[in-house]
């Protein structure tokens, strides 16, 4: 079992809700994501989701663009993000997964993006914009480095559709809370809450919703559904507008709504 399926797991067979958070690699440089990795691990993160920086990302609202834009701009490449993987590793253990888009991964070249990451230290992918019918342009080299390909479910899925990436579903599966970009508020999670029964009716893997949690208020709402929660935009603002301190009190407050939902 990953490393990534173990935590999870174990945070499900114990009852505790899991906190999945994201960081864009590179913002605002290198050395603040390596101290905000391992600040909000220290918080109570249970996962971190690293975004590579990518010039169109299509399933991202503004505020992780922007945050990919000036990143892009400070110089930041697939590479470093690589070399960033196998710093926190010096330092965590905790479960690394890589959020990117297909071109970036072609562009680096599909094998060698897989691998090197890896060897860096990953323990999961998620590629968005990667479709249930073209999975297989990646799904056998993710076996053969034994890391999850993490399947994506929406409220627009089919229940054929939801059922089908359900039962291939590794690590986890992401549960998109909206039909739209990451960012904003959202507290009803009933339409993503459907989705997920059918998804449990075939698989008892991990489900985590994402997609417009930016509060503890909002956490506990969707953990009521779901066994993780993913909070993205709400880390890179308080990033962006407290530093690192201020994303430590955002995960603190998140994890304590968590821990008090799941008794």
């Amino acid at each position: 079992m990953s490393n990534l399926s173990e935590t999870l797991q174990g945070l499900k067979a114990s009852g505790r809700k899991g906190l999945i958070v994201y960081l864009t690699a590179g913002y605002p440089d290198y050395a603040t994501t390596l101290e905000t990795v391992l600040a909000m691990e220290a918080e109570g993160a249970d996962v971190i989701e690293i975004g590579i920086p990518f010039s169109d990302p299509i399933a991202d609202g503004p505020v992780i663009q922007h945050a990919a834009t000036l990143a892009l701009k400070a110089g930041a490449t697939t590479a470093k993000s690589i070399e960033l993987v196998a710093q926190i590793r010096k330092n965590s253990r905790i479960p690394l997964v890589v959020m990117t888009y297909v071109n970036s991964i072609l562009g680096y070249g599909k094998e060698k993006f897989i691998a090197d990451f890896v060897k860096a230290g990953i323990d999961g992918l998620i590629v968005p914009d990667l479709p249930l019918e073209e999975a297989g342009l990646l799904e056998d080299i993710c076996k053969r480095q034994g890391i999850p390909l993490i399947g994506l479910i929406a409220p627009t899925s089919t229940v054929d559709r939801i059922k089908c990436i359900a039962q291939k579903a590794e690590g986890f599966l992401y549960c998109v809370s909206n039909t739209g970009v990451t960012g904003g508020q959202h507290n009803n999670y009933d339409q993503i809450g459907t989705v997920i029964k059918a998804a449990r009716q075939v698989s008892q893997i991990p489900m985590a919703i994402g997609f417009g949690i930016g509060n503890s208020q909002g956490a506990s709402a969707a953990a009521r559904y779901a066994d993780a929660v993913i909070v993205g935009s709400a880390i890179l603002e308080k990033l962006t507008n407290e530093g690192v301190i201020g994303v430590r009190s955002l995960v603190r407050s998140i994890r304590e709504a968590l821990d008090e939902e799941g008794k």
